[in-house]
């Protein structure tokens, strides 16, 4: 479990480590906006696999959050998924809530679902000086192989230290035309 923890920790400071040194290199790219969301993928299923293992997935949702998104910093417009009744999550006791269950009564605990793999389709990637935004699907491979596809956006604020944060974040699942018939 440590070694999992641990794992989490070196993919978010890998994610961000480029962000240190000359203006350049300080800079927001397409790359370093790829390389965070893959890390905040592994975070899921890193939070997951302690959950399966019977380890302390809070714990490792609660870095997860700390890690990539920036409650505290900055104020987060997050509206996860499977959330209708509490739709948005601005706090980071409710995105622990929705994570790993707790709190909010709908909540069932998203990254503990397990998944064994996050892939991203990047639709586009938006940088305007310290903010950038990328918008697509992400598919999330269940225990039995079948890919669950989520439509997301992702704000992502570089912060004064230089760390990539999550200051907005929309994911929904697609829109079926059954849905349109049945309203």
């Amino acid at each position: 479990m440590l070694k999992t923890l641990t794992l989490t920790s070196a993919l978010a400071l890998a994610a961000t480590a480029g962000l240190a040194g000359s203006a350049d290199k300080h800079a927001l790219t397409p790359e370093k906006v790829t390389e965070f969301k893959t890390a905040w993928g592994e975070g899921i299923v890193n939070i997951g696999q302690i959950h399966t293992d019977g380890g302390d997935y809070e714990a490792a949702a609660r870095e997860h959050i700390e890690t990539f998104y920036a409650y505290g910093d900055a104020d987060v417009l997050f509206k996860p998924t499977l959330a209708s009744e509490d739709q948005f999550r601005g706090t980071f006791d409710e995105a622990l809530s929705y994570f790993v269950g707790g709190s909010i009564e709908e909540d069932g605990g998203f990254a503990i679902a397990p998944y064994t793999a996050v892939r991203w389709e990047n639709e586009g990637t938006t940088i305007i000086g310290d903010t950038a935004m990328a918008m697509g699907n992400y598919f999330f491979t269940t225990t039995d192989g079948e890919e669950i596809k989520v439509e997301y956006t992702f704000g992502i604020q570089q912060m004064d230290d230089g760390e990539m944060k999550i200051v907005l974040h929309h994911s929904s699942i697609p829109f079926t035309a059954d849905e349109a018939t049945e309203s």
